[in-house]
């Protein structure tokens, strides 16, 4: 995220505070900031920013239909309203928007309909304001979400129809195999079977390198994460194939292929223990928050007796891999700094969360499984209760 470029935008419309018409403020931000128009949308190749009006902030007017962010929903995307005193910018991706208001009882998942109002727009999400000062922290919170995982939160809330089943329901005997979790992740990262998966992971990175460093490259981070974690745990060896080869090639241009919305990428049993890892890729020179576990995933795997769910981080820098580490879900520092994202938890689900970059570029660069048991209980009754 281009942070000084978007602050230099927002410091232009504040300066024209009491401007009182959209029109002009747009001239007077075209004749300063480069912007190429595509109809109400103006971009660069830092953000994407629609202007609006109203007499007072509190305003419900149509401001763009979904179809178009889908577009533009890999930048920030600003919403600049103009009102008689002054100037105010929000943040309106997808992970912004409450719901989708008009003209939207069509909305599915294979059917982008409909437009959200000013009204739609979160004002808050997890305690921080949709106010420039945390623009740069939210935009890492919707960039480990994105379009795709954003989208069936607002066809539920838009329509009431889950497009993601239902909130998992725990018995009691299966509260208990959940809270017995980190004393079995505790047992399992000092065994040799934790020495085993990790070198069959390291194997495998070992194995596509040259593929993992190519597809580290990619702007995108959830079409290079996904490229990269299908490398290392994907089961389809002619798609495999197929990737390495474009990959390799001159355009890089890659095929659309779908992967398993699973729990993790990578599952091995052992005598004692059913382990699932997700393997998640860190570009040690950027900022991320990428997207951690499904709640209601977690929980319905972790009911299952010797279940074992850990976290498998390769850490790249430009042009070579520094180091990979296979951490557990209850690490207390990674424990400490999961973010639980409230407002994805609805009737239907009880949400998402995600991990906060810094702390797995630490994981990266000095791994370490210390686990808190009395604090990993606490947590995953917080997430039992959501």
């Amino acid at each position: 995220m281009a942070i000084k470029e978007i602050l230099k935008f927002i410091d232009f419309v504040k300066s024209k505070d009491g401007i009182g018409n959209k029109s002009e403020l747009i001239k007077k931000t075209q004749e300063r900031i480069n912007l190429t128009r595509d109809r109400s949308v103006y971009y660069s190749k830092h953000f994407a920013v629609r202007f609006s009006s109203s007499h007072s902030t509190n305003f419900s007017n149509t401001v763009l239909s979904l179809s178009v962010l889908q577009k533009y929903d890999g930048l920030p995307f600003l919403v600049c309203l103009v009102t008689p005193q002054k100037n105010i910018v929000y943040l309106a991706n997808s992970t912004f928007l409450e719901k989708i208001s008009h003209s939207s009882q069509e909305l599915r998942i294979n059917n982008i309909r409909g437009s959200f109002n000013g009204s739609d727009i979160i004002k808050k999400l997890n305690g921080l304001s949709n106010s420039p000062e945390n623009f740069e922290e939210l935009f890492l919170i919707h960039e480990g979400i994105g379009f795709d995982g954003n989208l069936p939160r607002l066809v539920e809330a838009t329509t009431g129809i889950s497009a993601s089943g239902k909130k998992h329901k725990l018995s009691s005997f299966d509260k208990n195999i959940v809270l017995c979790a980190p004393e079995r992740a505790s047992n399992f990262v000092t065994s040799s079977e934790y020495k085993e998966l990790k070198s069959d992971l390291d194997e495998k990175v070992k194995q596509y390198t040259n593929e993992i460093i190519i597809a580290s490259l990619i702007e995108n981070i959830n079409i290079r994460g996904r490229i990269i974690e299908y490398l290392i745990a994907g089961e389809d060896k002619k798609l495999k194939e197929r990737l390495t080869k474009e990959l390799r090639s001159d355009e890089k241009k890659i095929s659309r292929f779908a992967t398993k919305n699973d729990l993790g990428d990578y599952t091995k049993m052992f005598s004692g223990y059913k382990t699932v890892t997700d393997v998640k890729t860190k570009i040690m020179i950027l900022k991320s928050m990428p997207k951690a576990y499904n709640i209601d995933k977690l929980l319905e795997f972790l009911s299952k007796e010797e279940s074992i769910f850990m976290l498998y981080f390769i850490g790249i820098e430009p042009n070579k891999i520094v180091a990979q580490s296979l951490i557990s879900i209850f690490q207390k520092n990674l424990l400490e700094s999961t973010i639980v994202l409230k407002h994805w938890a609805g009737r239907n689900s009880r949400g998402v969360t995600q991990f906060n970059g810094n702390t797995i570029h630490q994981l990266i660069l000095l791994p370490n499984n210390e686990i808190n048991i009395k604090e990993s209980k606490n947590f995953l009754r917080e997430l039992i209760n959501l």
